[in-house]
């Protein structure tokens, strides 16, 4: 599609006659000159974006393939502000985050390293998730690839992968620069099931650390155990088991009552450990709080889930003479199932390697029934029906003594959950303690003060459910041991290992 003009009329602007005329075009995301990109072999690709040791872990398993493959550093404020200057307006703070973290990174190539523009444009390549939903209504791509070209990197290659289609990415996915083979996949889940885990106990440990940073050291120590091991293709069950020993030296007093938080809301902004979200679970860790994150299985699951009920849809669809039996539905059946049960396998066998006994993973039928009545489960954008059931989940099986949703300013999708649909769920659940806040990239003093405002009422339940009861005359050393991880009713940590004494 174009537009001419028609007629061309003289304006005056300051004083001056100028005259418009220019031609409209149709913007293309296409470099204007042909360019010779470097082979695979010599091809660097490029990604990043969830938590700071996932990232990690990814870059090692993907180098142990023989992989080209480098995990960018978190983004920070700089990277927001390089967002804002090279983006669109309007985007949400995310976008701004991931693609000024992009033109920084490559910013920093060219200016500090010495590296031409045209051969960052020749040899890398920036590897992104997609399928997230209605987000800047689909134009994602198109975003990066024109922040990139302002920054004077026309033509620089962004491929994205649909994290709900695992290896059936069809033809979105650039298989000269990355073949998405299930041997790729398998590798690139365990990283992440495995960083999930270590950021589970992490979150569960420092808190009740007795020397400030020992829980940071010691999983930097994990880190570099299973970075080894998928480098060097040893077992990583033994680098798990190996990672006990270094756990256990951190000295904890479990016995703080402490309010439990659990963060939750749009993916990016409830996951991201860093000026993304304003530093929120450290603040909350500072402001003596335990933090519950949602882990990227759920995210995981949440997609097997919508597929397996796409799947149902499709099969009981009416079609006129169609086959009794459509063998295609059956294979992809199958093949849901293996990865479900692949996933939830590999989960459990290096959570027990490590020691973490108590984390369930999220039954989706459950959250699914939880939710079924105060949000469509048709609806796929953002987070889809699982922040619902996550505050419900929280308030009738008292995991929590608040729930934050934390989504950018703007969002669509999570916004339509957290200040429309939550409304009704904690007018129905008046017991509920939820709040609901906003990131833009600026403005922290605000989103602290609120923050706040609601851990106050969650450290009173934390302190009261903690003093309803008694304190034994001793108290035996495995309490203070992160190996020790008794199931009971209460939310708080100190009242479930003083509720198990009993």
């Amino acid at each position: 599609m174009s537009a001419t003009c028609s007629s061309i009329k003289p304006q005056e602007h300051n004083g001056d006659l100028q005259f418009i005329n220019a031609t409209p075009t149709q913007w293309r995301d296409v470099p204007q000159k042909a360019i010779k990109y470097a082979p695979k072999s010599e091809t660097i690709m490029l990604s990043g974006g969830l938590t700071i040791l996932q990232d990690q872990l990814i870059q090692a398993a993907l180098v142990s393939l023989g992989e080209n493959y480098i995990s960018m550093p978190n983004p920070n404020f700089e990277s927001f502000q390089t967002g804002k200057a090279y983006g669109n307006r309007g985007q949400c703070n995310p976008t701004y985050f991931t693609v000024g973290n992009l033109v920084k990174y490559l910013q920093n190539l060219r200016d500090e390293q010495g590296l031409s523009s045209e051969e960052i444009v020749q040899k890398y390549v920036y590897i992104t998730a997609g399928g997230c939903g209605p987000c800047r209504f689909g134009m994602y791509i198109t975003e990066y690839k024109k922040a990139l070209r302002d920054a004077g990197f026309e033509g620089f290659r962004i491929t994205s992968f649909e994290h709900d289609k695992g290896i059936f990415q069809g033809d979105d996915i650039d298989d000269e620069i990355l073949q998405f083979t299930p041997k790729f996949f398998i590798t690139l889940i365990k990283s992440v099931i495995i960083g999930d885990i270590i950021n589970l106990l992490g979150y569960k440990m420092r808190p009740y650390e007795l020397e400030a940073g020992s829980t940071d050291k010691a999983i930097e120590a994990c880190k570099e155990l299973i970075s080894n091991a998928f480098l060097e293709k040893k077992s990583l069950i033994k680098a798990l088991w190996n990672c006990r020993g270094v756990l256990e030296k951190v000295k904890l007093n479990r016995l703080q009552p402490k309010a439990k938080v659990m963060v939750m809301g749009e993916f990016w902004a409830a996951m991201t450990e860093g000026d993304g979200n304003y530093n929120l679970h450290r603040f909350l860790e500072a402001e003596g709080a335990e933090c519950i994150p949602q882990p990227i299985i759920n995210r995981l699951m949440l997609s097997i889930w919508e597929a397996e009920r796409a799947l149902h849809k499709n099969e009981n669809l009416h079609v006129e003479n169609a086959k009794k039996i459509d063998f295609s539905n059956v294979k992809t059946r199958a093949l849901i199932k293996l990865g479900k049960i692949a996933i939830k396998t590999h989960f459990t066998i290096y959570a027990k390697a490590i020691g973490l006994d108590d984390y369930e993973i999220p039954n989706m039928e459950k959250l699914a029934s939880l939710s079924k009545d105060y949000y469509t489960l048709d609806c796929e954008g953002g987070e889809g029906h699982l922040e619902v059931a996550h505050l419900i989940e929280s308030v009738k099986e008292n995991i929590s003594h608040l729930v934050i949703s934390v989504k950018p300013f703007g969002c669509m999708p999570s916004s339509a959950v957290s200040d429309g649909v939550q409304s009704l769920v904690t007018n129905r659940f008046p017991e509920s303690n939820f709040l609901s806040i906003e990131t833009s990239g600026e403005g922290a003093a605000n989103f602290y003060s609120r923050v706040q405002m609601a851990l106050f009422k969650a450290k009173q339940l934390a302190k009261e459910e903690f003093e309803s009861l008694e304190l034994p005359k001793e108290i035996p050393a495995k309490v203070h041991n992160y190996l020790y991880q008794p199931h009971n009713q209460k939310a708080g940590t100190a009242a479930q290992l003083l509720a198990s004494l009993r």
